[in-house]
């Protein structure tokens, strides 16, 4: 098997992954902040880690998979120095703002249950690590790293000398774009708040050693990522928008802290853009899951989004959706065929094996190991798909332990890996027996039949014409006879 390689933007380079305890990966990823409900972009981040979770556990690493819920100091502005995100949401709804941060935190989980992504192993909240939070930026004014102004704290990044080794950016470059109107609060344009003071009216407030605030946002993914995976962990991963401020902010005060790496590699999936331009609220171009799951399947979800690389820009579309629909329905009716034939086979061993599995299981392998690429193993298994269906449609007993053989490296890739295959029994209770596809083709065949009988040609064609639509070829043999396949 190929050795796993990551695309880490540290580097921005290809590295092979070289876990610090042989056997086990820990990997931190940025999760929501929960003042709206799930959208498609949040899908496309989400399935993209559950899928390399999946396939670090399908090389056999015992993982553990830390993913926070931000519900406080997720601030607006460019510079991060506006309002509270779920504060604001919560002045505009006129409740308490944890009871937005508890609606829209089951909401997300709602629908990332319903998308097939796995739960994390520990989802911990920003707002029950303060006591982290608070000891952290201690540590960091005693090192050196942080100054108290007016009741607020900010983080130097002129004394942390690595500042801008992940997004690029240089310092004094980003000083001199800053605005003219700075915080008189802050040494430097740049320095970005560990703890903010709260204003009287405030709803969001703790005690803490500078008053009375509550914590920013980039402090709590280094306080949370530390607290269950170590001061040097595997993997941190989050959306490319994450990269510059938050991720570079949490390098620096995490690195100052310790003194050590904070993470290894770090990954970042790309976003989404619909019919050419970038989602946002103001556009009116959101498109919630809860929305989309009204129209489309997970699996159809989760294979639109995989059709792309993780690291590139996804184009949504109806078509590009539907298209996506098509295809997947046409790998879940190879599967149900697939298991219609198991029934039927032979146990014999020596029956015709029709083909050798080794090349997809290795097409497969390769193209999961270089950086997760899941266009290439879904393309894989179309191919895959085509022999099979080409296999069960020759003539010839079938050997059943070889069917048995497809069905598993289906049911590995397709369902515990990718999440776009139903499993054996959703795809049977769909049909309530494997064979149910088989007969409903058969009965429109069969009605086709009549209406060529009759000379209805319009009525035939269009019923040929509406199963090649979803996928069914039919082929007319002499005799009258009619025959379907899976279009490949």
């Amino acid at each position: 098997m190929a050795q796993l390689q990551l695309y880490n933007t540290l580097t921005r380079s290809k590295e092979d992954f070289e876990p610090i305890n042989p056997g086990r990966v820990n990997i931190y990823v940025c999760g929501p902040t929960v003042y709206g409900h799930a959208h498609i972009g949040h899908a496309k981040s989400y399935i993209s880690f559950d899928v390399i979770v999946r396939w670090f556990r399908h090389l056999g690493f015992k993982v553990k998979y830390v993913q926070n819920i931000t519900d406080v100091g997720h601030l607006l502005g460019e510079n991060n120095d506006g309002e509270d995100r779920i504060l604001k949401k919560a002045r505009e709804d006129e409740v308490d703002p944890m009871q937005v941060a508890s609606t829209y935190t089951w909401s997300y989980f709602d629908d990332m249950d319903a998308l097939g992504v796995a739960r994390p192993d520990i989802s911990p909240r920003a707002t029950g690590h303060i006591t982290e939070q608070i000891e952290m930026i201690e540590d960091l004014i005693k090192k050196g790293f942080a100054y108290e102004s007016n009741g607020s704290v900010y983080f130097d990044v002129h004394k942390f000398k690595g500042y801008g080794k992940l997004s690029g950016r240089k310092l004094d470059e980003l000083e001199s774009g800053a605005r003219l109107s700075i915080n008189e609060d802050k040494r430097h344009p740049s320095d970005f708040a560990v703890w903010k003071k709260a204003a009287p009216n405030h709803l969001m407030r703790w005690n803490s050693p500078w008053g009375v605030g509550f914590p920013g946002w980039h402090i709590e993914c280094s306080a949370m990522a530390m607290k269950y995976l170590g001061e040097t962990f595997d993997i941190h991963g989050g959306g490319v928008d994450n990269i510059f401020p938050h991720h570079e902010c949490e390098i620096a005060q995490s690195e100052a802290a310790t003194g050590k790496p904070f993470a290894r590699y770090w990954l970042h999936n790309n976003m989404i853009s619909i019919n050419k331009e970038k989602m946002s609220k103001s556009l009116g171009n959101v498109l919630n899951v809860k929305d989309m799951l009204k129209t489309y399947s997970a699996h159809t979800i989760r294979a639109f989004v995989l059709s792309s690389h993780y690291r590139s820009r996804l184009e949504y579309s109806d078509e590009a959706i539907q298209a996506a629909e098509q295809g997947n329905k046409r790998l879940h009716g190879t599967m149900t065929k697939l298991l219609a034939a198991i029934e039927k086979a032979s146990g014999n061993d020596g029956a015709e094996a029709g083909f050798s599995l080794a090349e997809y299981k290795e097409r497969i392998e390769a193209a999961m190991n270089d950086d997760f690429n899941t266009p290439k193993a879904i393309a894989a298994l179309f191919d895959l798909a085509k022999q099979v269906n080409q296999y069960l449609n020759a003539d010839g007993s079938k050997s059943r332990p070889f069917l048995e053989e497809v069905a598993d490296l289906f049911r590995s890739i397709g369902i515990d890996v990718l999440g776009i295959i139903p499993a054996d029994d959703e795809l049977q209770r769909s049909s309530e027996h494997p064979e149910l596809l088989d007969k409903l083709v058969r009965a429109n065949i069969e009605m086709r039949n009549e209406m060529r009988k009759q000379k209805n040609w319009a009525a035939a064609d269009l019923i040929r014409d509406e199963l090649k639509r979803i996928g069914i070829i039919v082929a007319d043999k002499p005799g009258g006879e009619s025959e379907w396949s899976i279009e490949e």
